[in-house]
């Protein structure tokens, strides 16, 4: 069975969880937004995934600040809940050498946010 053909058959969160599982920390997954990755955190059996941002959104933030490296971002299970496929995931983007207005020298910045999340991409009907 051909590569192509493996990808299409599938289902995504599956493909992506396999991947996250046997990247490493230069390998990451292209992703236009987070989406994919909570999918993957859901699925695999760590509750991790890890992609870099790609597409306009991600040259438009490297552009914008300067920066030195992609977006990366990290998506790691908090806590599984009772409801089927849902989590709280801890989600965060980091980019090294971003410089802001202001600030005298460019850095890695790092924004963590945390999201009560399902696969159907519904919050669960319960928080136990």
């Amino acid at each position: 069975m051909s590569r192509q053909h493996v990808r299409r058959v599938l289902p995504l969160g599956l493909a992506m969880a396999l991947f996250s599982s046997v990247s490493t920390a230069q390998e990451r997954l292209p992703v236009a937004d987070a989406r994919p990755l909570l999918l993957a955190a859901i699925d695999a059996p760590d509750g991790r995934a890890h992609g870099v941002l790609s597409g306009p959104m991600a040259d438009a933030i490297t552009a914008r600040f300067n920066a030195t490296s992609p977006v990366h971002i990290d998506v790691s299970t908090e806590r599984r809940y009772a409801q089927s496929g849902c989590r709280r995931l801890k989600v965060s983007f980091w980019q090294d050498g971003v410089q802001l207005p202001g600030e005298p020298s460019a850095r890695r910045r790092t924004i963590d946010f945390g999201i009560n999340y399902c696969r159907d991409g519904l919050p669960p009907r319960s928080l136990s």
